[in-house]
This record gives structure tokens, C-alpha cells and sequence, in this order.
């Protein structure tokens, strides 16, 4: 979760100037030491939270093989809740997508370069940029993966409090407050970046 704040705060570069911002912020990001530790990490924990999602869903699966007949969990848990599974696989194949479209290119293919103030860097800002203004398909498909995360989050934020113990009572709600709010910044963040690009290249 505080990854996705990251990184939307540096996409959020994409909608400022020139786009030199973006490309310093991004340049930072690629080689700072800190990240080049961080990024395999955050790969095994983003590895083991599908690996333990599949795996309490199975076990829930498991406890309840045969379904109610009729169910009234509409009145006492979020749809988002009672779909984290299926929301994390939609979610998952949009970061498949988003890795292919950028991750891939940046770090594996070829990114022409650009030089602010004699100092040489990946013009990743005109590859972003060229893919939401060239295809507007993708800016739907971003839209969409900016919806289907932020429903995850609006569960998945308050219920990571919860299972390490800390809620009770008195913060349940609150959390779940923060919870949407937090979903609706990521979510409205993330979506708001590939709108930019199509409305202000084509109105």
C-alpha cells in the first residue's frame, strides 16, 4: 500500500510540465541504491500475497463445499469482500499488461535518451505519455485496472490492520474510513493520468 502511494506520486509528475519532472523522478527511482534493494522485495511480497490469497480462499472453499442456498451477506460484508479473490486476479492481469507496457521496455528494451543540464537519462515520460495518447483502447484498460484496484483496496486496506490485531471496536470504522478514502486517492489518482492525456489530445 505505501508502494502504490509512491508511485502514484511520481505518475502524478506525468501531468506537470514538460515532462522533465517525470523523467528526473523516474530516472531517481532506477538508480537509487535503496530501490535496487526494494524492488526484489517487494516482487517475494507481492508474490507471497497471491501465493496466501490463493490459499485462504481455497481453505474457505474448503470449509464450505457446498454453497447456502440462499445467503444473506449482502446486509453484513462489501461486495469488494466477499470478491477479493476475484478482484486480485483481474487486478493481477492488468499488472501483467502494465509490466509489458513499461517495466519491460525500461529496463529491457530501448528507451531513447534525453539530456537535462548535461546529464543523460531514459525519456520514459514519452513512452507513457505516446501510449496514452496513441491508443486510447489502453487508456480505458488503465481506467479500468484504476477501478478494479481501488475496489481491492477499500477491503484489503482495513483488513490488513485486522489481521495483524490491530483494531477493535472503536477503530474498525474508522479504519474503513480511511480505507475508502485511501482506494478513492489510488484509485482517482491512477485514472486520472491516462483522461489527461486523452482529453487534452483530442479536445
Amino acid at each position: 500500500m505505501s508502494f502504490l502511494l509512491v508511485h502514484l506520486t511520481v505518475n502524478m509528475f506525468l501531468v506537470v510540465g514538460d515532462g522533465e519532472l517525470f523523467n528526473r523522478a523516474a530516472h531517481f527511482m532506477s538508480t537509487n541504491s535503496v530501490m535496487h534493494i526494494l524492488e526484489p522485495v517487494l516482487a517475494i511480497g507481492f508474490l507471497l500475497h497471491i501465493i496466501y490469497g490463493a490459499y485462504i480462499t481455497m481453505k474457505n472453499k474448503k470449509a464450505r463445499p457446498v454453497a447456502y442456498k440462499t445467503s444473506r451477506m449482502q446486509g453484513s460484508s462489501a461486495w469488494a469482500s466477499r470478491n477479493m479473490f476475484i478482484l486480485g486476479l483481474l487486478v493481477l492481469v492488468f499488472l501483467i499488461i502494465h509490466l509489458a507496457n513499461f517495466f519491460w521496455h525500461i529496463k529491457f528494451g530501448e528507451v531513447p535518451t534525453i539530456v537535462y543540464e548535461g546529464e543523460s537519462m531514459k525519456n520514459v515520460y514519452d513512452l507513457v505519455a505516446g501510449l496514452f495518447i496513441n491508443w486510447w483502447w489502453y487508456d480505458l484498460i488503465y481506467v479500468l485496472g484504476a477501478i478494479l484496484l481501488g475496489l481491492h483496496l477499500t477491503h484489503g486496506f482495513w483488513s490488513a490492520f485486522q489481521t495483524i490485531g490491530w483494531n477493535n471496536t472503536k477503530w474498525l470504522n474508522r479504519l474503513k474510513v480511511v480505507s475508502y478514502l485511501y482506494a478513492l486517492i489510488i484509485a482517482g489518482g491512477f485514472a486520472f493520468i491516462p483522461l489527461y492525456f486523452f482529453f487534452t489530445t483530442n479536445f
